[in-house]
């Protein structure tokens, strides 16, 4: 569950469970679309606004061979991974991940500029409201530059119903490979409203290396900062990943994890490690 540590686990230490399925159903017939996004489970509850059952629906239209306009409930363009663990090199979720947006419910429109540069633009409800309604007649923009895998992505507007409508996040994601076998991703993330006095901000890096073409070998380490006028908070994390696939469709991920704190505790300590081994099937 989501506790108030900011880790995201998808059942209690010392314990078999299970994560969550995803199945995604899509229609295109000439320039208009549907994708239908389902995921059940517990990791799918604790990030869905709409308790784990609708990922994302919405429906597209693609203007020219440049523009699609999409309408309906989207997954974030924020952050650097995603809600389903099939997308992810690490098991576990960041803090960044954790403390942003999950999806919006709203209008986009994509521009494929080049086959280089994009860009996005969006008009969404704020994304903490998960009953379909806006009581606050508040609403977010955002918006994303591309370039070459790099993306700098912009949001602004309310996030709930309480109506502070000056909430404001920059982030940045993006990777390089250093070599045929390293990588080197980055996920950076700023965010702050003045009239709630609140913010966080953080930094994670994705060094990951492959030693076949079965099994590679990742490390996050993370460093995150809540802010307020009561004063700031902050926290770091480390990750180390071993990715093993069996089958074409079959991953384990063995997971050692440890976070530390001198400002807020992990189960009544400063610091606590935990380990998981997960299978992750896809197809």
């Amino acid at each position: 569950s989501l506790g108030s540590v900011g880790i995201l686990s998808d059942v209690p230490a010392n314990a078999f469970g299970l994560g969550m399925v995803n199945t995604i159903f899509s229609y295109e017939k000439g320039k208009a679309g549907i994708v239908a996004d389902l995921a059940y489970g517990p990791r799918a509850n604790a990030a869905n606004a709409y308790t784990g059952a609708i990922n994302q629906l919405y429906a597209y239209y693609k203007a020219s061979e440049k523009i699609t306009l999409s309408l309906g409930q989207f997954n974030t363009f924020l952050g650097y991974e995603v809600i389903s663990p099939t997308g992810n090199f690490n098991y576990s979720v960041s803090y960044l991940f954790n403390a942003g947006p999950f999806s919006h419910t709203g209008l986009k429109i994509d521009y494929a500029a080049t086959e280089e540069l994009s860009l996005m633009f969006a008009v969404t409800n704020p994304h903490a409201i998960t009953a379909g309604s806006n009581p606050t007649n508040d609403y977010q923009l955002g918006a994303q530059v591309g370039y070459k895998g790099q993306f700098l992505n912009l949001v602004y507007g309310a996030v709930d119903g309480s109506g502070i409508n000056d909430v404001f996040f920059i982030d940045y994601t993006g990777g390089f490979d250093l070599s045929d076998s390293f990588f080197l991703g980055l996920n950076a993330t700023y965010s702050n409203s003045s009239s709630a006095d609140t913010g966080y901000q953080g930094v994670a890096l994705y060094l990951q290396n492959s030693f076949s073409d079965t099994f590679s070998l990742g490390l996050r380490p993370e460093f995150f900062t809540t802010t307020s006028g009561a004063g700031d908070a902050s926290q770091s994390a480390y990750t180390l990943s071993a990715n093993k696939s069996l089958t074409s469709s079959l991953n384990i991920i063995a997971e050692v994890r440890y976070d530390t704190s001198d400002d807020v505790t992990f189960f009544g300590k400063n610091n606590v490690t935990g380990a998981t081994l997960a299978a992750v099937y896809s197809f």
